[in-house]
């Protein structure tokens, strides 16, 4: 970022939208209570509208292939036990994955049905245009902080038009329609009806209340108010939710008749949403004292899966939403796609946005020190969120230090370099400007199926979410890095 003490807007500009910031619950949480405002840049990023109606075809196809994927429990084992071995929490992962599915006879039973909640991240790369950063199948959030930065700059637009047109790139420029919120209250709700549908067909006597959601959340976490955002949301059509840590649920659930999820208190669980379970600090209680790192708070999730309950994410789910399997997925031919329902064209549509990706063995390393150009490549593990993505000639020193037995948990993907905005802009953090000139942006569509199938009003897609960094910063992600909220606008190029 580049700074030169020059006030670029006017203060009362900045206040003002501050205070609608925190006054739309666009905040997180800080330790004391109060709230603080999360970064945002003062007008959107500009995309050609066939990119983007490119990206809306083909994310529901990837969300389909995914919730497939995440059902051919066979395939999971097979594939990514050798990932599994290399990387203990996806290890623990597979364990619980083959005693929910490893006995045949168990898959005939019914048991967690599931609801696939995602994510898919992409960057607009210069040269080979719009392709996957990666699946989000777990804890896969701020869809609504994504619909709040859409309204963020409608609200500059109309209040401060000379500020927001100062900072527009193209005067053409229409905003892309933006009801993530919505979208997957209205996915979340569809599944707990249908739940609770079922039940009612088996003549539950206790079926009267509301349809029920529960989010299972870290324990003292800051990323609060975009999880209430969609609670609200949810409450607004007729469905009660409720929160709890892992660490609650573990003395709090019971199994009631066919296989319903009971939570004390509360009473019948309808939908399940994850907010929590993707590193191995959300399973750990020191209290517990265990011999086995995180085994209660696992198998009160795996508890979870035994009963007949929508739930994201499922084990599966999380399986097929590695790193490991977007490589997979990548390496292999769109042919083999049809296993799990995809026609050759849709096959082939869905390749067009997978970056090249390589696993790690013997052969790579030595390939990429002697002739690779390291600028092109980045290392990823099969940790969520940020800091685990490794760069340039660091990628060289972290491959030295790993033991062949460490391989399988690493990949190779081809780096994205995506377009740099045309007109500098204006980055807001902790209240204060700077201007930005090398803005990059990433965005995050959000699908929503039940079993399979679309359960939006607009056939799985369910909004999107984007953020952008300086090009020069490598952790762009909101809650941990220099990432800033951002929204979209578009041009017929």
């Amino acid at each position: 970022m580049n700074n030169d003490n020059k006030q670029f807007m006017p203060q009362d500009v900045i206040n003002d939208i501050l205070e609608w910031e925190i006054m739309h619950g666009v905040a997180f949480r800080q330790a004391d209570n109060t709230a603080r405002h999360v970064p945002f840049s003062i007008a959107p990023m500009t995309m050609e509208r066939s990119v983007y109606q490119h990206l809306l075809s083909v994310t529901p196809l990837i969300a389909k292939l995914v919730s497939n994927v995440s059902e051919d429990h066979d395939f999971l084992q097979e594939s990514l036990s050798d990932m599994a071995k290399a990387d203990p929490f996806f290890g623990r992962l597979m364990e619980l994955h083959q005693q929910a599915h490893g006995d045949v006879t168990k898959r005939q039973q019914p048991a967690r049905q599931p609801l696939l909640l995602m994510r898919t991240d992409f960057m607009d790369d210069r040269q080979h245009g719009a392709k996957v950063i990666e699946f989000n199948g777990i804890a896969a959030g701020m869809g609504p902080f994504g619909q709040r930065a859409t309204e963020l700059h409608c609200f500059v637009q109309d209040q401060w038009n000379d500020v927001y047109r100062n900072w527009l790139e193209d005067d053409t420029a229409i905003p892309a329609d933006n009801h993530g919120m919505e979208q997957l209250a209205i996915g979340i709700a569809a599944s707990a009806r249908k739940v609770k549908a079922h039940f009612a067909e088996l003549g539950d006597s206790a079926n009267e209340q509301k349809p029920t959601f529960l989010m299972i959340v870290q324990k003292d976490e800051d990323n609060v108010y975009d999880q209430h955002l969609l609670e609200v949301a949810l409450q607004k059509i007729g469905v009660r939710t409720v929160r709890r840590t892992f660490e609650q649920l573990s003395t709090q659930l019971s199994s009631g008749e066919n296989q319903r999820l009971i939570l004390e208190n509360v009473g019948a669980i309808d939908t399940v949403y994850l907010r929590a379970g993707y590193q191995y600090s959300d399973y750990w209680a020191p209290e517990l004292n265990e011999d086995i790192c995180c085994h209660t708070l696992s198998q009160t999730r795996l508890f979870i899966e035994m009963h007949y309950v929508a739930m994201n994410a499922t084990i599966s789910q999380q399986l097929a939403t590695s790193k490991s399997m977007q490589m997979l997925l990548t390496m292999m031919p769109a042919q083999e796609y049809a296993r799990w329902g995809l026609t050759l064209e849709e096959a082939r549509l869905v390749k067009s946005v997978l970056a090249d990706m390589k696993p790690i063995s013997k052969e790579a390393i030595e390939w990429f020190n002697t002739s690779a150009d390291k600028q092109e490549w980045v290392l990823k593990n099969q940790g969520e969120g940020g800091g685990h993505c490794v760069f340039g000639d660091q990628i060289s020193e972290t491959l030295a230090k790993l033991k062949p037995e460490e391989y399988d948990a690493w990949a190779l993907m081809q780096r994205l370099y995506p377009h740099e905005r045309d007109t500098p802009t204006i980055a807001v953090r902790d209240g204060k400007q700077t201007l930005v000139n090398d803005l990059v942006s990433e965005i995050g569509l959000f699908t929503a199926h039940y079993q399979g199938e679309p359960v939006t009003e607009l056939d799985g897609y369910a909004g999107y979410l984007i953020r952008s960094k300086p090009a020069s910063e490598n952790e762009g992600g909101i809650h941990s890095g220099q990432g800033i909220l951002d929204s979209l606008v578009l041009i017929n190029a």
